[in-house]
């Protein structure tokens, strides 16, 4: 843990200031004295001085780290708590068979609680695509639960259920194959998921189902009339004689922690159920957390936590909340993959338990040389503090089935601009238009590319979202011009807490239009956050978020142009006066409690945008949103970053994990903020950093306003070069990027991939998490250790060959080989079999490589064929979805060949081979082109024989044309 330093203090004093100095927030603290404006101590801004005085005293405190005191464990939530407090195995739930109805889409009865008499509703669906669905509700509640919308992409189609057998006992069900059922015991209720004589999944087997009744408080005279009418004239609404009395417990019906109360008026609501799942030690996912990619088990400490949080400076290597929440799980080993997706938005926590965790290698060799014949089992259990349970499982039975499956109900990864797939360079934040065009200039003085440069709160006028700083941006259309003349971008934050100012265009229409969040006493909910006192739209509104997008129209968001983009960030929300630094779970949406919908607050705010960005164009243009809060979904709308990091080795290893996790449950479009956002790298530091950045799926450098300023020419001529070389290998790959982005969004596969989604059968890669593959072909293996003289790669499949990007030295897979490195190293393979289609010609932006010729690599296997593809499209608009080339690249039997895989698209480009690198190959005696209109030209080569590379130059082919290749 990381010292409180002097420059931290000042980091964050200035922080501070900023946001006590309100309107007048945009100076440069490097700026000459006169340029501070002072405070104005009749302003509203200023009475929040207390509450950032104690926020200062507690970053002083010692460390310049998460303070997790700010932060609830599960003992000091109390539904957590409560729940965890069951002991299994004592499951008063029974299924009562007698309720029993079947149609042919699904299956429902009820449920009973033996110790209250409450009786639920169970439904449960066969979907299409080898999916259960497994909802459970009150069979009739005091008031409706919340039931998350928005998230699924469609009703999901449901297929025949049908009954095998059933006996006091309970029922068996088929799920379609004939191996494939669900056995439903009634007593206690359990759910078995089956595959010939194997349990795939089981639900309740521990009883550890829980559900909170909505129930009137006892000893209040705040109850509801009307609930309570509904009790008295309706017996099946309320408990039966109970065989105990439901105790109240502390934390039910109000609950406080630091100076926060919450309210709770329907008092408690959680739910809570068990999975267990037989054969299974590795299960990953549900991010977003600072930990390993293999999920850890929890007993001896708190569980997982999924809750939207702003935290600063996040800890690494446990499992508190971060700034967004996927609650989905994968599960894997050598025969199956599975997924569950637990639908709910509320606060959740994910308990993980495993019969063989703590277990030494050298214990389970002693099992399996004393012939112990224990099953390895990891058993998960979900709680959530209200809404009700809605389960999705997914069945696979491989990595790709599942991504598929998950795909289905939720989307796939938006297909991004190509200049997002590109190098984006921000700060907290660029000063004014001078800087903008100095910092601009400065890469093509270095000859470095970039696509997109970002500004930060600072260019606002005051923090007032939509608008920009009248003295030190004054004309953005004509910055924004500056760039577009050279092919480039720029994105602007746009945060959802809205400044309360009644001469604030954005804010009298909110207000106006009672668009805010109310809070429990149905005045607009209001809190501190950049702006001082601001309010927060209700982005769960469908009207608030249809005028939202409507303020992205060029004749409302005046200075804005096409090739302005937008990043949302403190959308957890953030709060920084309330409870855990955000919003009051009491505060109102419309019907509905903030506790309800927490999690699914940043999801709707990108939606809200990215529809903004895609009506201003008329619907033409593929918009770019960053969020930093995410739901289930939010894959559909944009990209994601890692959040706050720091300037430390630890922060830049785990940035690997934390994209790999996200992009299991869907979400490819991740980053890190290169070179971490607080502190300051060491060169050596920064330099790896961008190596390993320019290999992940967004590649942003970002940093805090406090740190010395960092464009990758500040370092010396050594490390601008360093640095230039691992952006410009990204731009050589922008081809197989692009695709990979294109993939993403036809078939929901991850890009950034662990090792074990391709070769699902190594248990040598399924906790591997320094290393993964971009598609299928590329194998990364950044180096992310502090003076590293080498490093070990494993390399992956057993008749399997790799190659050396950089070298072309072949390596056989299946073995961990050594890698010597220096500073200049980037440990990447390609898989033997594959053929990636680079532009070497690098210019200072995507846009301007547009026409540029491609050089295909075809790297040979064993059999000596290889097979790859090549996607062009307009690289920006939805045209895509019918104006595209998308080919087929093949090499067998000496002929390489290129085969239109969508010949019904029509799209023509000006791009032509003008290299082809076979690695792995023979010397031929000479080269033939054939094209599609039977003409023959004899092509120049190359061979280095110690290499056994052959390339073939200038065959000139159109890249969009059939042709063979025949080696002779």
């Amino acid at each position: 843990m990381a010292t409180f330093t002097e420059s931290a203090a000042v980091s964050t004093v200035s922080t501070i200031i900023l946001i006590l100095r309100g309107n007048n927030s945009n100076t440069d603290f490097k700026q000459p004295a006169q340029h501070v404006t002072p405070f104005d101590r009749s302003s509203e801004v200023w009475k929040m001085a207390p509450v950032l005085v104690l926020w200062l005293a507690v970053f002083l405190s010692g460390t310049w780290a998460v303070d997790k005191g700010n932060f609830k464990t599960c003992d000091q939530s109390s539904f957590c708590k409560r729940q965890r407090a069951l002991k299994p195995g004592e499951s008063p739930y029974r299924a009562l068979l007698e309720t029993m109805e079947l149609t042919n889409t699904r299956l429902t009865l009820q449920l009973i609680n033996d110790n209250n008499k409450v009786r639920l509703l169970l439904e449960l669906y066969r979907l299409q695509g080898n999916m259960t669905r497994v909802k459970i509700n009150e069979l009739k509640p005091l008031k409706p639960r919340y039931e998350v919308p928005d998230v699924l992409i469609r009703e999901p189609p449901t297929e025949p259920l049908s009954l095998l057998s059933q006996d006091e006992n309970g029922v068996v069900l088929s799920l379609g194959a004939e191996s494939q059922r669900v056995i439903l015991s009634a007593r206690p209720f359990r759910l078995d998921i089956m595959e010939g004589r194997d349990v795939v999944m089981s639900l309740n087997s521990r009883g550890l189902l829980a559900f909170e009744h909505l129930r009137m408080r006892k000893d209040t005279s705040q109850a509801d009339p009307e609930a309570e009418k509904k009790e008295e004239a309706d017996p099946a609404a309320q408990p039966e004689a109970a065989k105990e009395e439901e105790k109240d417990e502390d934390g039910m019906w109000e609950e406080t922690f630091k100076s926060h109360t919450d309210s709770k008026p329907n008092g408690p609501s959680a739910v809570s159920l068990d999975f267990s799942l037989p054969g299974v030690e590795h299960v990953y996912g549900i991010p977003e957390h600072a930990d390993t990619l293999r999920l850890k088990t929890t007993e001896n400490g708190d569980p997982y936590r999924l809750y939207n949080l702003d935290v600063f400076q996040y800890e690494l290597y446990n499992p508190m909340a971060l700034y967004g929440a996927v609650p989905v799980m994968l599960a894997h080993n050598a025969q199956r993959t599975t997924g569950v997706f637990w639908l709910n938005a509320a606060e959740t926590w994910v308990d993980i338990s495993s019969n063989t965790a703590g277990k030494t290698v050298f214990g389970k060799m002693l099992d399996y040389v004393q012939g112990s014949n224990e099953t390895p089992q990891t058993d998960v259990r979900w709680i959530s503090e209200s809404g009700i349970i809605d389960v999705f499982i997914m069945l696979g039975p491989t990595p790709k089935d599942v991504f598929s499956q998950y795909a289905s109900l939720t989307g796939t990864q938006a297909f991004p601009p190509l200049a997002a797939v590109g190098y984006h360079q921000c700060r907290w934040n660029y000063n004014d238009q001078e800087d903008v065009a100095a910092v601009d200039a400065g890469f093509d003085e270095h000859d470095i590319p970039y696509d997109y440069i970002w500004l930060d709160i600072e260019h606002t006028d005051g923090k007032r979202y939509f608008t920009w700083d009248p003295h030190k941006f004054a004309t953005p259309k004509e910055m924004l011009q500056g760039l577009s003349d050279k092919k480039r971008k720029m994105v602007a934050i746009v945060d959802p807490h809205i400044k309360v100012d009644s001469n604030y265009k954005i804010h009298n229409e909110i207000r106006s239009r009672s668009f805010y969040i109310k809070n429990k006493d149905g005045g607009d909910y209001e809190g501190w956050c950049w702006p001082g006192s601001a309010g927060y739209p209700d982005f769960t509104r469908a009207d608030m978020r249809d005028w939202w997008a409507s303020m992205f129209a060029y004749n409302q968001y005046e200075g804005s142009m096409e090739n302005l983009d937008t990043w949302n960030d403190m959308n957890e929300p953030s709060v920084f006066n309330g409870p855990e630094v955000t919003m009051h779970k009491d505060a109102m949406h419309g019907a509905w409690e903030h506790r309800d919908v927490h999690n699914i607050y940043g999801f709707y705010v990108q939606m809200a945008t990215a529809e903004g960005l895609i009506q201003r164009s008329g619907g033409v243009e593929r918009p770019f949103v960053l969020t930093r809060a995410f739901f289930a979904g939010s894959q559909r709308y944009g990209a994601v970053w890692t959040g706050d990091n720091a300037a430390e080795w630890e922060h830049l290893k785990i940035s690997i994990p934390m994209c790999l996790s996200l992009g299991l449950v869907g979400i490819s479009f991740c980053g890190a903020d290169v070179g971490g956002f607080f502190k300051s790298p060491n060169t050596e530091l920064l330099v790896r950093w961008y190596q390993t950045g320019a290999y992940q799926p967004f590649f942003r450098a970002h940093a805090h306003l406090d740190t010395p300023r960092r464009e990758p020419w500040l370092f010396g001529p050594e490390n601008t070069a360093l640095i230039r070389e691992a952006v410009r290998q990204r731009y050589t790959l922008l081809p197989y990027w692009y695709l990979q982005f294109y993939h993403a969004h036809r078939t929901g596969e991850p890009i950034m991939r662990p090792l074990w989604v391709e070769y699902p059968e190594d248990p040598a890669t399924f906790a591997l998490e320094d290393e993964f593959l971009i598609g299928r072909d590329l194998l990364v293996h950044p180096v992310t250790e502090e003076g590293a003289r080498g490093v070990t790669a494993y390399l992956p499949g057993k008749d399997q060959v790799w190659f050396d990007v950089h070298t072309f030295q072949k390596h056989n897979g299946a073995q961990n080989l050594y890698i010597p490195v220096t500073m200049s190293s980037i440990p990447v393979f390609q898989r033997g079999g594959s053929i990636i289609p680079r532009k070497i010609r690098v210019r200072r932006s995507s846009s301007c490589m547009m026409q540029d010729p491609y050089t295909l690599y075809v790297a040979l296997n064993l059999q000596r064929t290889a097979e790859g593809e090549l996607y062009i499209d307009d690289g920006h608009t939805f045209n895509y979805e019918k104006e595209f080339i998308h080919r087929r690249l093949s090499f067998a039997n000496n002929v390489l060949s290129s085969v239109n895989l969508a010949p019904e698209a029509q799209f023509s480009t000006g791009s032509w081979i003008e290299r082809i690198v076979i690695l792995g190959a023979s010397k031929p005696s000479k080269v033939l082109l054939k094209t599609d209109d039977g003409q023959e030209s004899q092509v120049e080569f190359d061979f280095d024989a110690s290499m056994s590379v052959l390339t073939l130059r200038k065959p000139g082919m159109n890249a969009g044309a059939n042709w063979n290749v025949m080696l002779q």
